[in-house]
């Protein structure tokens, strides 16, 4: 395991107190998974739901392996960073059974966009039904690149979906277009009657922030409520914002990244643009960030107010110190295992689970050694 220096790529971090390096213990749980791409726990505190990319939804349970792929899926487009992709379970599943998918379809054209929408998993969690689609990105802009659809549910209901901008990047900034935006609807799919832009003439009622690149996590926070969420840059410039409402985050007029040629983004006016949001953390150097969890779980006290963030290009779990909306120490986890981290959660008994992006793809499960989670001091 790495400790990062205080002061990193983009700046300095301060501590109030060292980091302790602690030993990572990983178990693999399931292997042969087909680019897995997000994991959701049932109620059970025992099952999981994993998306392969390809477009199966799967369930897990130790003891018992993998399932056969669920039916009632609905068709993905597969290609690239396209496919079956994010789930979630509706705050209130254990009435409703309903969970929620994120995918990708594609037009006659070949262009393709994100496709959100819910069904019914049946008691033996064989079957989804009755599959409903409640939000399509308009229009479809995208060759495969920078689709995003990640989802996260708040404390009042409220759905927030992050849509990628389809690498049309003047997009993120157009108010009539799903792209690039973090987008927020009630538990049903309908539009809350306080979004931002919501009488505004040529908006989508739907938006909530825009000005988004491509986000692979959002997530949660436990101790102050809010929807965070992480994002690409083009060639440096990863992020994580607190996306507010009617707030712009800046792609492509404000980054902290450059174009993929080495030279400047052409839209790009700067790393600070008036009427744009900084972005809370930033890396000038990506490791491609992808999705995160908060670790909000007494098992293994070191980490304590952190935020994990898979990596996808540097291949390793990042773990971020958090004190209220700033970061003060960043950790590296998986140093060994050369493998790219597509998605990570806190599982109710405290420990890590993570799914790495391969074509032999892995649930892993990943905690302390015994001697590592014991506070000292």
């Amino acid at each position: 395991m790495r400790l990062l220096p205080a002061a990193l790529l983009f700046g300095a971090l301060s501590c109030s107190s060292p980091l302790l390096a602690a030993d990572v213990q990983v178990q693999v749980l399931q292997d042969k998974l087909d680019h897995p791409w997000s994991v959701a726990f049932l109620p059970d505190n025992q099952t999981l739901l994993i998306t392969e990319r390809s477009g199966q939804l799967r369930s897990w349970q130790p003891g018992k392996g993998l399932s056969q792929p669920i039916g009632g899926v609905p068709k993905v487009w597969a290609n690239r960073q396209g496919g079956l992709l994010d789930v979630v379970l509706a705050p209130d599943f254990a009435q409703s059974r309903r969970v929620w998918l994120s995918y990708t379809t594609a037009d006659a054209s070949g262009r393709a966009g994100g496709v959100v929408g819910y069904g019914r998993l049946s008691d033996d969690n064989r079957q989804l039904s009755d599959f409903k689609v409640v939000l399509e990105q308009t229009p479809k802009l995208s060759g495969g690149a920078n689709i995003g659809t990640r989802l996260a549910f708040d404390r009042q209901g409220f759905l927030y979906i992050a849509f990628g901008d389809n690498f049309a990047s003047s997009s993120a900034q157009q108010l009539d277009k799903l792209s690039g935006k973090i987008v927020r609807l009630t538990q049903d799919g309908a539009i809350p009657a306080d979004n931002p832009f919501v009488d505004r003439k040529g908006a989508r009622a739907e938006i909530w922030s825009y000005g988004m690149r491509n986000p692979q996590g959002l997530a949660l926070n436990p101790w102050t409520q809010q929807i965070w969420e992480s994002e690409h840059g083009p060639r440096g410039g990863d992020e994580v914002n607190i996306p507010q409402k009617g707030k712009n985050y800046g792609w492509p007029l404000a980054t902290h990244g450059i174009d993929y040629s080495g030279e400047k983004v052409p839209e790009a006016k700067g790393s600070a643009v008036d009427g744009t949001e900084q972005p809370l953390h930033y890396w000038k150097v990506s490791p491609a960030i992808s999705g995160m969890a908060f670790y909000n779980s007494a098992r293994f006290p070191q980490w304590k107010n952190s935020l994990f963030i898979g990596a996808l290009k540097e291949k390793n779990l990042i773990r971020l110190q958090v004190n209220g909306e700033k970061v003060v120490e960043e950790q590296r986890l998986l140093d060994d295992r050369g493998e790219r981290i597509r998605d990570v959660r806190q599982g109710p008994d405290g420990y890590l689970y993570v799914l790495t992006d391969e074509a032999n793809g892995k649930l892993l499960k990943v905690g302390l050694a015994a001697d590592a989670s014991t506070p000292r001091g």
